[in-house]
């Protein structure tokens, strides 16, 4: 049964940072580029940042380019998005994605929420 367990997620204060982790299981993760979106209340869902299978490349969208970190340990089956200097519109709901050319697997989502 495949599996993608997002964690991570919470409130923090403009300019702090968090780091969400998103755990699979089910597939063989290291044949997976892995991808971060995030949807904010009535907006569209956004692709945030990915990483290829073996971590060599990451492409991050121009709104959190600095900021945000994509890495992965294949080793434990697990993505990571590091976020700092968060601003309030990064307030969204924050999904993991595993992508092949057959497959295309999603998480949950975990709730991200920037406020003082």
């Amino acid at each position: 049964q495949v599996q993608l367990v997002e964690s991570g997620g919470g409130l923090v204060q403009p300019g702090g940072s968090l780091r969400l982790s998103c755990a699979a299981s089910g597939f063989t993760f290291s044949n997976y580029a892995m991808r971060w979106h995030r949807q904010a209340p009535g907006k569209e869902r956004e692709l945030v940042a990915t990483i290829t299978s073996a971590g060599g490349s990451t492409n991050y969208a121009d709104s959190v380019k600095g900021r945000f970190t994509i890495s992965r340990d294949n080793a434990k089956n697990t993505v990571y998005l590091q976020m700092n200097s968060l601003k309030p519109e990064d307030t969204a709901v924050y999904y993991c994605n595993a992508l092949s050319r057959r497959n295309n697997y999603w998480g949950q989502g975990t709730q991200v929420t920037v406020s003082s």
